[in-house]
């Protein structure tokens, strides 16, 4: 690359991470219900007892109700305890003879799945699957890091969920094991880890969902890599607009080399090459067998709101399903005019909760056909 063009390069990501708070997954105010907790074992709404295995320990009790409850579990992969809501269908305990299929539902960017708001109403409302929603991380990416040896300790995300995570699910509770009856969706950051679980192991998913995903890490879209780099050097504005009312955090851990999850984003003697081998949109023809739906609305056109971003990888991404032949399911809702009562259009919970909304019953039919 000409020196004049990767003094460009550098200067553009370097504003993007200055300016950005990329992909933060605000969530909905939660219901009086679904802050309710017990401890395991305190009576008949109590959560199912789980069973250590496959490298994950489980920390104190779970918390929670029979069907919507968070255990939490460390692992050697991933530095610290990370917390895990599991939300059962209301006649789990009253079946013991049937088994379930299930959505892996990723969160976004400073987001945990201790908060209850993270168990849409959509997801909770479901009457004939298990929703598993794991901990991501403040800034996980989805991703095994190249570089274990930050401040931030182990995060290997991809490996404690696919190795660690999804055959706990299946060895303590009544699941369908197949790929028919397994999906895997997010919302923002989450979007990028569900297509990027769907293309590695397209074995373990029938179905991927992604709402307001980081869905192209190509140099076509340098502001999703600076969206990223901001997350691991603490860079950024608020621009998430959470619709609960509270800001969302600036601080995602240790600071960290902007190298740590992908290598050098920047695009000069092909040194981006993992960013390009990771790329959402570069790998689709991976998903030639796999149920596709992406969601997204346009941030009322206004470069600010991180919707306006992440509209064009949805395009993008849908332009090479095209190209492709692959079938699937777009859904851009615009400015969120006729999209919910609480979508306007933004990179916020309120057009995500619509989104469930339309998608759930759509993959519980997918679910039942393939049955």
């Amino acid at each position: 690359m000409p020196p004049a063009r990767l003094r460009r390069a550098r200067a553009a990501l370097a504003a993007l991470a200055a300016c950005l708070l990329p992909l933060a997954a605000p969530t909905a105010p939660a219901s009086a219900s679904a802050t309710a907790s017990v401890r395991a074992g305190a009576g008949a709404d109590a959560p199912p007892p789980l069973t250590d295995g496959f490298g994950l320990t489980q920390v104190g009790t779970p918390t929670g109700s029979a069907t919507n409850f968070v255990i939490t579990v460390t692992t050697p992969q991933v530095a610290g305890p990370h917390t895990i809501r599991i939300l059962l269908p209301a006649d789990y305990a009253s079946r013991p003879d049937k088994r379930y299929p299930v959505l892996y539902f990723l969160h976004g960017a400073s987001d945990n799945p201790s908060d209850p708001a993270l168990a849409y109403p959509a997801l909770t409302a479901a009457q004939s699957m298990i929703t598993v929603i794991p901990d991501g991380g403040l800034r996980g990416w989805y991703a095994d890091w190249l570089d274990q040896g930050t401040a931030a300790g182990a995060q290997n995300w991809e490996t404690f969920h696919l190795t660690q995570v999804l055959p706990f699910v299946d060895a303590n509770l009544r699941t369908r094991t197949d790929r028919a009856h397994r999906a895997v969706g997010g919302l923002s950051m989450g979007g990028f880890g569900a297509l990027h679980y769907a293309q590695d192991r397209p074995d373990l998913f029938g179905q991927v969902l992604t709402m307001s995903g980081a869905n192209d890490l190509s140099t076509d879209e340098m502001i999703i890599r600076g969206a990223v780099v901001a997350t691991l050097v603490n860079a950024g504005t608020v621009l998430c607009g959470p619709s609960d009312g509270h800001p969302c955090g600036l601080d995602f851990g240790p600071t960290v080399s902007s190298d740590a999850i992908f290598g050098s984003p920047y695009p000069v003697f092909n040194a981006d090459w993992r960013w390009n081998a990771a790329d959402p949109v570069a790998r689709a023809a991976v998903l030639d067998h796999t149920g596709i739906a992406v969601y997204t609305g346009n941030g009322n056109n206004s470069p600010g709101d991180m919707e306006f971003w992440a509209e064009g990888t949805a395009k993008r991404l849908k332009q090479r399903l095209d190209a492709l032949g692959l079938p699937y399911r777009f859904t851009d809702y615009g400015d969120g005019t006729g999209w919910g009562a609480d979508c306007h259009g933004g990179h916020t919970a309120g057009c995500w909760a619509q989104d469930l909304v339309d998608y759930v019953p759509r993959l519980e039919a997918a679910f039942a056909a393939a049955s």
